[in-house]
């Protein structure tokens, strides 16, 4: 049987590198572990960690697709992140302008959850402890 230890990355390719930069790592408050611009393939690499641990990897391409997000279409959904105070959360993404959907509770967990977007309107979780 395959032993999965736990999630290493995930990988994210953004259309405005800074936008994007900017957002993971001031919105987000994501730390930089590592930048790399591959000449090659006119493509920078940016690793960033949460609390230490490795978490994203943010590449830019020329022209890369859009990604098709509403309808929900097949493929990643969302990347959600766990939060201690979802109201604390809220407060500090509307005061840098992120517009978030209204506070929802999961009917299963009985958790509250909302989401927003990411400067490529990547769908963000934030679920509450």
């Amino acid at each position: 049987m395959l032993q999965i230890n736990a999630v290493h990355h995930i990988a994210i390719i953004c259309s405005d590198y800074g936008r994007s930069k900017a957002f993971y790592t001031d919105v987000l408050g994501l730390t930089v572990i590592r930048e790399i611009h591959r000449e090659e393939r006119q493509s920078y690499k940016l690793d960033l960690a949460l609390n230490g641990e490795y978490l994203i990897e943010l590449f830019s391409f020329p022209t890369p697709p859009e990604r098709v997000s509403r309808p929900e279409a097949t493929g990643l959904r969302h990347l959600a992140f766990e939060v201690n105070k979802l109201d604390a959360a809220v407060e500090a993404l509307t005061a840098k302008n992120v517009s978030v959907e209204p506070i929802r509770t999961d009917k299963t967990t009985g958790k509250r959850f909302t989401f927003f977007v990411d400067p490529d309107d990547l769908p963000i979780e934030l679920y509450e402890l």
